[in-house]
């Protein structure tokens, strides 16, 4: 029998630099997260997956590796992989690894051996060296620019010049080369062998650029992807990616357990998303379509009818994400006017969010999530109710899209502040001493764990309950069915309390997902629930009419 245990997981990203510092260095470590695993079980989750932790010389925070087989000292060595992965396993959770394909550190042996190596010689081919343009070689092959700003060629000594889609540090690999692509084959059998239970793929639509690298003069974003209308850029999702990945599927599916591939690709539409999740490719694919999407029910609506139908033409569930380490928290996010947001970077110069409005609709969004049938991504610290840390001194930034942009763009620092456990204790419980590698606001005192564990109404219990009442009644399996809006109150034509509801109130999101009823109340007035409807779960207190408030979801029975 076919272990697909991925199809309604809800895994958990682990940032491992902001988890949990075991050493007191102000810089968090597999020791531990591997000591905090049992409050994640505790919160209900049924994976992890964790961020990179390979040996790096961390010009972005570990997405430059120089080692793909190795622990980063920082962080540990490899006994303490090994030991994270068996205690996970014996938690009953299982453990997904960053894997960084497009590009390596420029401290790699093989970009250094690149370096050393002339123009045409083997160690080159493994990267994009090309030769300039202009009768001396002097301006670079192409327009193309980096994400990170700037061009994305870098000029050495010898008159060639490599390709880095991101930072100067982070050259690309030339994925048209069956050495790049065996020893990557290679990569992935040596942490399947450790028991790591699939493998998250970064930049997974940008690996294979085209071949004659033509100039694209359309600017890039920090997080490139693809318009929904129109033929891909020459460096994002080509048809070669897509052979790659059925090559590591079959290596995958060599091994017992359920191993998987989740694709990073920032691709639109959905149809096209849905490719890299055909049944001999990768098994997930972030759904940034649902983040990206405007606090808005036809919105919202548009964008998981569009995302089910597409998985479902190929057979795949379908990701439901929030949050993660290169946006701003939602929490924060909502706190704006609707569309009146970006999804990257606020600083203390910065329109400043609503604190209270965001975090109502986080949780409204949140438990809106959670009730979609599919797996679901939860980033660390969410359950806390973290806002983005927006009022951080620019000084303590250390995102490298901040000095590649000439300081335009404020960077992600903000979503990757280390994360609060105990309200009294040093760094707030992140270490055990007061060092933190960026600084914490002292609001985050109020969001510790310690002062929501056991509290009726925190973040902590609502994602707590709203996890065990998901795997009870089964809405990661499940199937919804939209309640259609017809105005003012519910229609409900069937005998019977609660049967045959099939219109709401034109204000609110609402859909049935087996025999729960799913309603977000995005209107100015409370809308009230159907006659017989029993609440399992609510975002906030219902009104004193038993009515749902502006910004709040409500699961109930009928």
């Amino acid at each position: 029998m076919l272990n697909e245990w991925w199809r309604d997981a809800v895994i958990y990203q682990v940032y491992p630099r902001s988890f949990a510092d075991s050493d007191g260095d102000g810089m968090g470590d597999l020791p531990g997260i591997t000591g905090r695993l049992p409050r994640l079980k505790e919160l209900g989750i049924d994976a992890v997956w964790l961020s990179p932790f390979y040996p790096s010389p961390q010009n972005d925070a570990g997405y430059d590796v120089a080692d793909y087989r190795g622990v980063d000292a920082r962080f540990g060595d490899l006994s303490d992989a090994d030991k994270l992965i068996g205690e996970a396993h014996n938690l009953g959770l299982k453990v997904i690894v960053d894997l960084v394909p497009n590009h390596t550190s420029s401290q790699h042996e093989w970009f250094q051996a690149a370096l050393a190596s002339p123009p045409g010689s083997a160690e080159r081919e493994r990267y994009i060296f090309r030769e300039g343009r202009g009768p001396d070689g002097a301006l670079p092959p192409n327009s193309w620019t980096s994400m990170f700003g700037g061009s994305a060629w870098q000029r050495v000594p010898d008159g060639q010049w490599y390709l880095h889609l991101f930072d100067i540090s982070q050259p690309d690999l030339d994925w048209g080369n069956p050495e790049v692509r065996a020893e990557f084959v290679s990569i992935l059998r040596f942490w399947l062998d450790r028991g790591v239970d699939g493998f998250r793929v970064d930049v997974a639509h940008g690996l294979v650029k085209e071949d004659n690298l033509a100039d694209w003069d359309v600017p890039s974003a920090i997080l490139g992807g693809l318009e929904p209308v129109g033929p891909p850029p020459p460096m994002w999702d080509q048809e070669g990616v897509h052979e790659i990945y059925r090559e590591w599927r079959q290596v995958l599916d060599e091994y017992e357990g359920g191993r998987i591939l989740v694709a990073e690709a920032w691709v639109q539409p959905a149809e096209r998303l849905a490719r890299y999740v055909r049944p001999d490719e990768m098994h997930q694919a972030f759904n940034f379509m649902y983040l990206s999407a405007p606090w808005r029910p036809a919105d919202l609506r548009t964008v998981i009818n569009t995302s089910l139908a597409a998985n479902d033409e190929v057979g795949a569930p379908t990701t439901w994400v929030l949050s993660n380490h290169d946006v701003i928290r939602h929490a924060t996010r909502l706190g704006f006017p609707v569309g009146g947001t970006r999804l990257h970077g606020i600083g203390p110069d910065d329109p400043q969010p609503d604190t209270a409005l965001g975090l109502r609709r986080a949780r409204a969004a949140t438990l809106q999530m959670l009730a979609l049938p599919g797996s679901a991504y939860l980033y660390q610290g969410e359950e806390l109710g973290l806002p983005e840390h927006t009022t951080m001194p620019h000084e303590h930034r250390q995102d490298p899209a901040r000095p590649r942009s000439g300081h335009t763009v404020v960077g992600r620092d903000g979503c990757r502040v280390p994360i609060p456990w105990e309200a009294d204790a040093p760094s707030y419980g992140f270490g055990p001493s007061d060092s933190s590698w960026l600084p914490q606001p002292a609001i985050w005192a109020e969001y510790a764990l310690d002062r929501q564990q056991g509290v009726p109404g925190s973040t902590w219990e609502l994602y707590r309950s709203a996890l065990a009442a998901r795997k009870e009644h089964g809405l990661g399996g499940g199937t919804i069915s939209w309640l259609a809006p017809q105005g003012p109150g519910f229609s409900a034509p069937s005998v019977g309390p609660g049967a045959g509801i099939d219109r709401a109130p034109d204000e609110a999101l609402a859909f049935r997902n087996g025999d729960v009823l799913v309603l977000t109340n995005f209107g100015a007035s409370p809308v009230p629930l159907p006659a017989g409807a029993r609440v399992l779960l609510a975002s906030e207190p219902l009104d004193a009419d038993g009515g749902v408030p502006t910004d709040v979801t409500v699961w109930a029975v009928l």
